[in-house]
């Protein structure tokens, strides 16, 4: 314990050391400290929300602090009961575990500590307000887009996709699968095949691949539901002697090496989950959180995009839809894939 203890200190002082180097500028500071507990740093999607988060909140007025739980639930733990000691305004949760993380939370609402979930949505415990992409929303519009490709290729929406998620486990997979499916269910010509790539491993997505192009070597389409996992299975395609979009290749959330791909023509399409506007989101509804005032359920308007806020059974809950990138818009800077953060000024909702 005391030597976890010790690796959450330094994690905070290397980040807290950061966060001042984005929180810097014309805004004022003074309405307190946030504190961003974040489930690792090891991919772009977790580093960037990090530079986001911090300017947002620094826009209306917070200071933020992130720490990096390491990809590990009891470390996560541990920096709740340090955070909550030092009484921030409210606490930012991207779990490493959506359960494990439950006895944190419940602890910070006790102590009157307000927590916003962000990105990894927790439903087994009440929170008080929630940011995440329309993950159902996702797989609607991968559906959509699979099915333009298919009827461009054939004359009519038919073929054979294969469908690779990512782990089994993960209810952003599940919800991208069950809108995807359920909108593809009107077009029976379309033979979906699906596997699922085990702990997101880019290694598990590209074997499968390899192993459904042997046994299907008509396959028209792969559908991977991360961008890390196109990256091999375009390395297969290329491997087996195939040119860019003789398989076409969609993929979602939007990560920089899903935008290289779709330059590249290894990808036709790629769905975002619309990073910079989870994150907006937080600074948004911030005030009006800290301050205990209810928020009104309806439609907002979150960088473009017409993000709905729902009162479900753990709290306020705000998602917000992704959209697709293709080659004709894949500059972009809206996509955060691009890693241009957004200059529209954060509007607080009043």
């Amino acid at each position: 314990m005391r030597m976890a203890r010790r690796t959450l200190g330094a994690a905070a002082i290397a980040l807290a050391a950061l966060a001042p180097l984005g929180a810097t500028g014309a805004f004022a500071q003074d309405k307190g400290r946030i504190y961003y507990l974040v489930p690792t740093l090891l991919d772009e999607f977790q580093t960037e929300s990090v530079n986001v988060i911090t300017d947002s909140f620094r826009q209306v007025g917070y200071e933020t602090v992130s720490l990096d739980a390491q990809n590990r639930t009891d470390l996560q733990l541990n920096q709740f009961d340090d955070v909550i000691r030092l009484k921030p305004k409210a606490i930012v949760l991207a779990a490493v575990d959506f359960d494990s993380v439950v006895p944190g939370i419940q602890k910070a609402r006790d102590a009157g500590i307000p927590v916003l979930v962000f990105d990894r949505q927790i439903t087994s415990t009440p929170v008080d307000f929630t940011s995440v992409a329309g993950t159902v929303q996702i797989g609607e519009i991968a559906a959509e887009q699979i099915q333009g490709l298919l009827q461009a290729r054939h004359g009519s929406v038919k073929g054979k996709v294969l469908q690779i998620l990512g782990d089994p486990g993960d209810s952003y997979t599940l919800d991208i699968q069950k809108g995807f499916e359920a909108k593809m269910k009107a077009f029976p010509d379309v033979r979906i095949i699906t596997q699922a790539a085990l702990q997101w491993e880019a290694t598990n997505a590209g074997n499968i691949a390899s192993d459904q192009l042997l046994t299907n070597p008509d396959i028209d389409l792969i559908f991977v539901h991360a961008a890390h996992l196109a990256v091999p299975v375009a390395g297969i395609l290329e491997a087996k002697g195939k040119k860019p979009g003789d398989v076409m290749l969609v993929s979602s959330n939007g990560a920089p090496v899903g935008l290289d791909l779709i330059r590249k023509g290894w990808e036709q399409v790629e769905v975002e989950q619309p990073l910079y506007a989870q994150a907006v989101a937080l600074a948004m509804f911030i005030d009006k959180i800290v301050a205990k005032e209810k928020l009104a359920p309806g439609t907002y308007d979150v960088l473009g995009l017409k993000a709905e806020l729902t009162e479900e059974k753990w709290g306020p809950n705000l998602k917000i839809p992704g959209a697709a990138i293709t080659k004709a818009n894949v500059d972009d800077p809206r996509f955060w894939g691009n890693l241009k953060p957004p200059s529209t000024p954060v509007q607080p909702v009043k």
